[in-house]
């Protein structure tokens, strides 16, 4: 009942395709032409202006995202340390009832 049934492929199915033959290709060396003259590229987009405005959002952006993963890194490491200074008090409680176990017998 719970164990894995794990299907059986009798033929492969999609298509097979044979492997490619890969023949050499003699190398061709041309004279080089002559360089064209060089014009400059055509912008292919616009550039981007920031406004005040966009740089008031920008900077208020980068500030809360900043704020937000500073307080979550620091929920951590509080989180951390929370739990191990309680794994440690319960080591300090179980190490003494073992103790005082061991000098009453």
């Amino acid at each position: 009942m719970f164990r894995p049934k794990v299907p059986t492929m009798p033929q492969p199915t999609g298509l097979v395709t044979p492997p490619a033959v890969v023949e050499p290709i003699s190398v061709v060396q041309h004279a080089p032409a002559a360089p064209a003259p060089m014009s400059p590229p055509a912008p292919t987009r616009p550039t981007v202006q920031l406004t005040p405005g966009t740089v008031v959002a920008l900077v208020g952006g980068g500030t809360a995202v900043v704020l937000v993963v500073g307080a979550v890194l620091v929920s951590m490491l509080l989180a951390v340390a929370i739990t191990g200074a309680s794994v440690a008090i319960c080591a300090l409680v179980i190490r003494s009832l073992i103790t005082s176990e061991a000098k009453h017998r």
